[in-house]
């Protein structure tokens, strides 16, 4: 499920409350606001014969409340999972242009390392701003992260900006 609407207490509440009312549970999420606008992906487990319909159906009403668009549907159960790997971090700084997030999303998947977050915000004072890119990745398991660090540095000398890729945190999500 997919909701995307201008922020204002309550979306988060109103969501999860007709989930829970139709016995569903909440397997994974992912909720922030950009610029104003609050935007949710969850996957939810529903009760064996709860239809997609039900769900949109009950969604109609917080959807109207809040001015969301929102869209359900099922997820196929046999897609592979996300490519397993090792846990890394790439941080980007520097003068915000276009392509930044391409260029640097091409060389990832040229180098076999996949994206499994994403955030930019431009930061700083707004003078002199510093847009700001983090990408959490996994890189193959037990690879060589010498030949990507050469490759990002090769590239943030290109856009210039700064670049650090390093193995990720061990953190509670």
């Amino acid at each position: 499920m997919s909701a995307v609407g201008a922020d204002r207490p309550g979306i988060v509440a109103a969501v999860t409350g007709v989930f829970l009312e139709h016995g569903c549970n909440l397997e994974d999420t992912s909720m922030t606001i950009l610029r104003g606008h609050f935007a949710m992906m969850l996957v939810v487990a529903a009760p064996d014969g709860l239809a997609q319909e039900t769900l949109e159906e009950a969604l109609a009403g917080p959807a109207a409340d809040f001015d969301l668009v929102v869209a359900v549907r099922a997820i196929d159960d046999d897609v592979p999972v996300s490519p397993e790997g090792d846990a890394w971090t790439v941080s980007v700084y520097g003068a915000d242009r276009p392509g930044i997030v391409h260029r640097v999303a091409s060389l990832l998947a040229d180098s076999a390392v996949n994206i499994v977050d994403l955030s930019t915000r431009v930061i700083g004072d707004p003078s002199r701003p510093v847009y700001a890119m983090i990408l959490e990745v996994t890189l193959p398991s037990r690879g060589d992260a010498s030949p990507l660090e050469a490759s990002l540095a090769s590239l943030a000398g290109d856009l210039g900006v700064e670049c650090s890729l390093h193995p990720s945190e061990a953190d509670i999500l």
